[in-house]
């Protein structure tokens, strides 16, 4: 099969001639209809996440038909379209994965960062970490609920109850989050780049009440602030933009240091927290409700030997929502 491979940290990838997996026990293969391109394949391409299982077949938002499965495997079948998202395994065993926090497994896999992962054109999967996707729908508008909609559904969660949510950085998460809770009824403000007129306007395009720079304040207090820029100077802005008892979570797995700030920002019960992976749960939560509320992903298609330049786009910020890359 034809894969595009990362060899070495800090180098473009390369498409290479690979054997098809075969799924082992628990296992399943999928043949890929399509793969999202997600800030985290940046950040493992950058060098900016250590120890990745090198060479290594970057992505993580895979949408495919299974069409193997390995012995044990319950609950699949061939044919069947399925998605593979970031967590990709869990030990089971560990503190964290009986108590059902699996996302914080002592000894975790990683579709595309410890394993390898949907820029392919076959890839394998643990079926404990596959779900089952609609049959009709197309497989370029699902892949960014893998991994985007995921952790900006995560994220959300973990932020606590809010009528009004202020999103930093309106990229393949925010817009998905966007529709999500304007079908919630909750109000979103927008933060984008600095200057950048066309990302505000499709924030307001999707529902946001307001947009506007991520140097701005928002005209009233927020009740929660999602972060999914990778800039550490973010939280302390975030900081001053939300209410007594506000939230400020980030979403994404790297980010920038974050600098000082005083402490009157962060008193008056203000909270910081991160989000990390996802749970079973929050799929078998989330998918759903994206299909109830008709969310719409806006995608760019490219061939899959187009890999590095769809990863240049999105380092650039010449996306408006998600690239998807299609064997």
């Amino acid at each position: 099969m034809r894969a595009m491979m990362l060899e070495h940290p800090g180098t473009p990838l390369v498409l290479r001639e690979v054997e098809v997996p075969e799924p082992g026990p628990g296992q399943v293969r999928l043949k890929v209809e399509a793969c999202g391109v997600c800030r985290t394949d940046l950040h493992i391409l950058d060098g900016e996440l250590d120890a990745p299982a090198l060479p290594l077949i970057p992505g993580h938002e895979i949408v495919g038909r299974i069409d193997a499965l390995g012995p044990g495997v319950s609950g699949l079948e061939p044919g069947q379209r399925a998605g593979v998202p970031w967590l990709g395994h869990s030990c089971g065993t560990c503190p964290h994965c009986r108590a059902g926090r699996e996302n914080l497994c002592d000894a975790p896999g990683f579709t595309g960062y410890t394993r390898d992962g949907g820029y392919a054109e076959y890839c394998v999967a643990d079926a404990r970490y596959v779900f089952p996707l609609p049959e009709a729908a197309d497989p370029v508008a699902l892949a960014p609920l893998l991994c985007a909609g995921l952790i900006g559904y995560r994220t959300l969660k973990l932020a606590g109850p809010a009528q009004r949510v202020g999103i930093y950085g309106f990229g393949a998460a925010a817009h998905i989050l966007c529709q999500l809770c304007v079908h919630q009824g909750q109000e979103v403000f927008a933060f984008t780049r600095p200057g950048d007129s066309a990302a505000q306007d499709f924030a307001r395009s999707l529902g946001a009440v307001w947009a506007g720079s991520s140097d701005e304040m928002p005209p009233e207090p927020l009740d929660v602030a999602l972060i999914f820029a990778p800039v550490g100077a973010l939280i302390p802005q975030a900081l001053k933009a939300v209410r007594k008892g506000g939230s400020v979570v980030s979403g994404g797995i790297h980010m920038s240091d974050i600098p000082a700030f005083p402490y009157a920002d962060l008193w008056e019960e203000r909270v910081i927290r991160s989000v990390a992976n996802l749970t079973r749960a929050d799929g078998e939560e989330f998918l759903p409700r994206a299909a109830e509320a008709g969310i719409e992903t806006h995608t760019k298609r490219y061939p899959l030997e187009s890999a590095n330049e769809a990863l240049e786009d999105l380092r650039q910020g010449r996306l408006q929502g998600a690239a998807v890359l299609v064997p």
